[in-house]
This record gives C-alpha cells, sequence and structure tokens, in this order.
C-alpha cells in the first residue's frame, strides 16, 4: 500500500477531525483542505449513498449529530442533503467531490451502508481510481461484496472475522491461508473492550504475511510513539497536528 521504505503512512481520519483549528467540520471540504495543507496526502473517509445514489463522504448513517438537519441518508436526496450544514456553513461533499478537489491525494475508505459498496466499485471502475484508494469496512458482507465487484483490483483492509481469526487463533496453516486473502492490511484499534489489539506479536506475524497494520484513531503523541516503537506501518488520526510533529521528530514523515 504505497508505502516507502522506513516511512509510516499517515491517514488524516475524517480530514482531522479534532484539530483545533477545524474541529466540528469533520468530513467537509475544508478539513480535508485543512489535512492537505499540512502535508497529509493519504485522507480517510466513509461513504454512505443517498435515496438518489449518490455516494457521500459522510460517516453517520443520520445528518443528525454534525449537521443543522436531521434525518437518514439512506431516505434523503442529494439536493435535500445539500441543505443541510456541518458547522453552520460547510456542505456535506460527495465523493466524487473530494476526487476532483484533491487529485494527488489517495484515499482510506470506509464503506458504511448497503449500496455503498457497489456504488463504490462502480466509481473506482469510472474514475480509474484501481491503485487510489484502499477500501474497508466493518461488514464482513460489505467487503467482500467490494472484492467481487472489482475483481481484487482494488486494495482491501482485513474485515473483523479475519482480524479475529488472524490475532487470537494460535494455527499456523490458518495465518498462512490468510495471507493468501485479498487484503493488504490490517486495520485495527490498539486496543479494544480491554484487550491488546496491536501486539508485537501481531505486527511481527502480519509481517511475515506480508501485510500491513494501521491503528486507529490515535491522538495521544505518547500512544502514537509506543505503536510506532512497536512497528506499525501506519496510523490514524483526528489531531493530524500531533501526528505530524511526531512523524517529523522520528524522520519518518512521508
Amino acid at each position: 500500500m504505497y508505502l516507502e521504505e522506513g516511512r509510516v503512512l499517515a491517514f488524516a481520519h475524517r480530514g482531522g477531525a479534532y484539530h483545533p483549528e477545524i474541529e466540528g467540520l469533520e468530513n467537509t471540504l475544508a478539513a480535508f483542505r485543512h489535512a492537505a495543507a499540512l502535508g497529509y496526502t493519504y485522507l480517510e473517509t466513509d461513504v454512505h449513498v443517498t435515496k438518489d445514489g449518490a455516494l457521500l463522504a459522510f460517516h453517520d448513517d443520520v445528518l443528525d449529530r454534525v449537521t443543522d438537519r436531521v434525518g437518514a441518508i439512506a431516505d434523503l436526496t442529494l439536493d435535500e442533503i445539500r441543505e443541510a450544514r456541518i458547522g453552520g456553513r460547510e456542505q456535506v461533499p460527495t465523493f466524487e467531490q473530494l476526487l476532483d478537489a484533491f487529485p494527488d491525494a489517495r484515499f482510506n475508505i470506509d464503506i458504511k451502508s448497503a449500496g455503498a459498496a457497489e456504488a463504490l466499485a462502480a466509481l473506482v471502475a469510472e474514475r480509474d481510481l484501481w491503485d487510489r484508494v484502499l477500501v474497508g469496512s466493518f461488514s464482513p458482507g460489505r467487503i467482500r461484496e467490494f472484492r467481487r465487484l472489482t475483481g481484487g483490483r482494488v486494495a482491501t483492509a482485513a474485515h473483523p472475522w479475519e482480524i479475529v481469526a488472524f490475532r487470537f487463533l494460535p494455527s499456523a496453516r490458518l495465518a498462512d491461508r490468510l495471507a493468501g486473502r485479498d487484503f493488504v492490511a490490517f486495520q485495527v484499534p490498539h486496543r479494544r473492550h480491554g484487550v491488546r489489539i496491536v501486539s508485537a506479536g501481531l505486527v511481527r506475524r502480519a509481517h511475515a504475511a506480508g501485510k500491513q497494520v494501521h491503528v486507529w484513531t490515535v491522538d495521544d503523541p505518547a500512544e502514537m510513539r509506543e505503536l510506532l516503537d512497536r512497528g506499525v506501518d501506519g496510523l490514524f488520526t483526528d489531531r493530524t497536528d500531533l501526528l505530524k510533529d511526531v512523524l517529523v521528530a522520528r524522520g519518518v514523515w512521508q
């Protein structure tokens, strides 16, 4: 996944949602412009599909939390959603708007809703995005559908059951079988429900299998340094300023 020797992938999570200068503007063009101005070339977003088939760069399945409107994305048309404002001023962008606004960026995409896998696969083919995106999902069904629709030509992240099997089942045969699966990275939290997911052993096994380890969502510099010392390949952050500072100080800012 586009990783240069001795470098670390730095992902601007929702554009850097908790950076003090843009807090409250997550997943907006303004947020992604801010991240790009800091030097981020890997941008993270979630995608949903509107009632009329538009692919939105948006995290929630409803407008309620971050906009001045309410309603489910799946029940609203793009024109209706364009009336909503994030932070009182920013529209909810389509994923195509992000592609057009940041032609040199690569995108990490989380498929968040039914129908989004098909819409994203179609857009990848239409816009020739085969090498410009890495796609994941918490839904095994959605990521399997996306892999099928794109014929394995697009980099994907392991789905939750692949992660669990690789992390907790000891069988070397199982690890070998997962190594041949159609994913390039494990994208995981550092810890989950009190259990450390990103152990040194996981990183070693992943690297031995030819897979990368990307950790979400890390906003504390001490935790960033701990994970980097463990050998992870990428970090997602809402604090784009802090992650950049840590990577620059270590000489691994890409």
